[in-house]
């Protein structure tokens, strides 16, 4: 049986209601139950570093009141409860998040020492050539589903957890990518990507529409992402990166809904950047988009196809990288001054997936990319990316001039490029890993 709840008001009595219900219901298993845990507890003691633990302790709650900042309210998600009577248990599976309404000046970004004192800039001229349908679909995230929104003048943050925090392989680097090699080839330290590039000239922005899928992660520290990405400076220390898609990450997260996501770098994801909001970065200036909420619908094996549009360009005026989801949507701005080489321009452009394969069983992961299906199954079955333009100098939307494609591991995920009428410059990627060719 299951039930869903959006109203706040009554959720916290059914939840008690049920969970009573449950524990009264086991009272038989509860003494078996007790002398497992006191035998976990025992182990743990035993290992338990008690100075280590409480200066991590410590170090988290000091952060955590750092990103999450003051609402002016607070939104829950939608809650999901399913119960199997037979087995007297309960299993409560969140929707959604907490979703803090905060105002605008005073979101993460702010407390960077070039923007504090200042608020959101308003938005800047579209790129030439740029297509506004009109349609402009707010709903596709989980948290919106409850009917509520953010008022005008404040913007939607999820609120990290302190167990966010400890599922972190390094709270030290909660919220940062592992500094990694990012020049697409076979020693990229774990990370495999099928990925559409093209590079070799002065690139100022870049347009996609990708589609969204669920795919299946083995392990709480790999994730599944399709992303663009905007690049310049070497392939060194002095890498800068602005990146914008969706991703899979239970490390993150803690749980599998694919989520939209925005991450920036200006030192190879050494000290500076982070996801989302999660470090004074990013400007968000949406009150209806929450940048690290879950993503709902998503597309479905040789069924309906959801797909989200995304365009990241520079301001010609004032320098800074705009990110827009959907037909005119304006998400946010990344202030030029975080940047060094990407304070002029990109030197190339990327689209595509990356997985990371752990291989914590001695085998290649098993975890998805895109939909878990190769390129060559076409269309409802493969993930894809179509319409794949680029900004000009002259800040107009362009055609990709010699798009090429690249999979580290083609027999684990591929890609297929191609290029028609109705969608532009396009291509299939990704692929299930593990499999008899990908041992």
């Amino acid at each position: 049986m299951a039930s869903s709840w959006c109203n706040n008001k009554i959720l916290s009595p059914i939840i008690s209601i049920l969970v009573f219900f449950v524990l009264v219901s086991s009272s038989s298993l509860s003494q078996a139950h007790a002398s497992e845990q006191t035998g976990d507890l025992h182990a743990a003691n035993q290992t338990l570093r008690p100075q280590r633990e409480l200066q991590k302790l410590k170090f988290i709650k000091a952060h955590l009141k750092n990103i999450n900042k003051a609402a002016l309210k607070t939104i829950q998600a939608c809650i999901h409860l399913t119960w199997n009577f037979d087995s007297l248990s309960l299993f409560f599976s969140p929707d959604g998040d907490l979703i803090d309404c905060v105002i605008s000046h005073m979101q993460p970004a702010f407390d960077h020492p070039l923007l504090r004192g200042q608020k959101p800039l308003d938005p800047p001229e579209r790129p030439k050539g740029h297509k506004n349908s009109g349609m402009e679909t707010e709903n596709f995230q989980l948290w919106r589903m409850s009917g509520e929104s953010c008022p005008e003048g404040t913007v939607p943050i999820r609120r990290t957890t302190e167990q966010d925090m400890l599922r972190a392989s390094s709270v030290r680097r909660f919220g940062r990518k592992l500094r990694r090699h990012v020049k697409r080839d076979s020693s990229s330290n774990g990370h495999e990507h099928a990925v559409g590039y093209v590079s070799g000239e002065e690139y100022y922005g870049a347009k996609a529409s990708i589609n969204v899928w669920a795919p299946r992660v083995d392990n709480q520290y790999e994730f599944s992402l399709s992303q663009m990405w905007v690049i310049s400076g070497s392939f060194g220390d002095d890498l800068n990166t602005i990146e914008a898609g969706w991703q899979v990450s239970p490390e993150l997260y803690g749980d599998n809904y694919p989520r939209f996501f925005t991450y920036w770098t200006t030192d190879a994801y050494q000290a500076t950047g982070c996801y989302n909001l999660l470090c004074s970065g990013f400007v968000q200036t949406n009150n209806r988009i929450a940048i690290g909420a879950a993503i709902s619908p998503t597309s479905s094996f040789n069924g309906g196809q959801f797909d989200i549009s995304l365009l990241v360009w520079k301001d010609p005026k004032h320098g800074n990288w705009w990110l827009e989801f959907g037909s005119g949507i304006l998400v946010g701005y990344w202030p030029s001054f975080l940047f060094t080489h990407l304070r002029d321009h990109a030197s190339m452009v990327q689209f595509g997936g990356e997985v990371v394969n752990s291989r914590t069983s001695g085998s290649h992961t098993s975890t998805q990319m895109g939909s878990g299906h190769f390129a060559g199954e076409g269309f409802g079955k493969a993930s894809y990316f179509r319409n794949l333009q680029v900004v000009d100098w002259d800040n107009s939307l362009i055609p990709l001039n010699n798009l090429k494609v690249l999979a580290d591991h083609p027999n684990c995920y591929d890609i297929q490029g191609g290029i028609n009428n109705v969608w532009g410059n396009y291509f299939y990627y990704g692929g299930p890993g593990r499999n008899v060719r990908c041992p």
